[in-house]
């Protein structure tokens, strides 16, 4: 892969990248908001943060790399499926470090994978969502100077008319009322 491709690659993965600092923003306020030192707080924007702006930015590339389709949920949940917990690993090893602690991780080492693998659905969720809102914006002002932003930017827009051509279709679809071969003018299967 050339350098130029990477680049191209790296600069449509922003807006994952942007979705994992996010998440590294969240974690200092929960942490400020709950008592912790401002240092604490920051310290774990950082070795949370950073890890999944990271994983953000890969998912980002996997999506530029056609990896990946857009919006669609299940490559999403298995990346943060495996993605999640080991950020949250990392983060829950490393910040007591950090702190002047020991670099150890949690005790009940299988059993804060397993909660951190079922919280990842969730954070899936809010990922995907915020990537959806992120992406066409950064998409439609990069897209003059790089291809991949251009592609990705008219599939987000062929999407989106897909999306509201179907909500305006009107309830029943084509056939209401006159019954399809095989059912009643309801829509339920004839019996035979």
């Amino acid at each position: 892969m050339t350098t130029t491709r990477i680049r191209t690659l790296a600069e449509v993965a922003v807006p994952g990248a942007a979705s994992g600092v996010v998440a590294g923003i969240i974690v200092a306020g929960l942490a400020a908001l709950v008592g912790q030192p401002l240092g604490w707080a920051m310290l774990s924007a950082l070795t949370l943060g950073l890890p999944m702006a990271v994983l953000g930015g890969g998912y980002g590339m996997l999506v530029a790399s056609s990896r990946v389709r857009l919006g669609v949920f299940a490559p999403a949940a298995i990346y943060w499926l495996v993605g999640f917990p080991l950020a949250r690993l990392l983060h829950e090893t490393v910040t007591p470090y950090l702190l002047g602690g020991s670099l150890s991780p949690p005790e009940d080492l299988l059993g804060f994978l397993a909660y951190q693998g079922l919280v990842s659905l969730g954070f899936a969720v809010g990922f995907i969502w915020l990537n959806e809102r992120l992406a066409p914006r950064w998409l439609l002002r990069i897209k003059d100077h790089n291809p991949v932003a251009h592609q990705l930017f008219y599939t987000y827009a062929r999407q989106a008319e897909e999306m509201e051509a179907r909500r305006r279709r009107p309830p029943g679809g084509p056939f209401r009322g006159r019954g399809q071969a095989g059912t009643t003018a309801t829509g339920r299967p004839r019996r035979t």
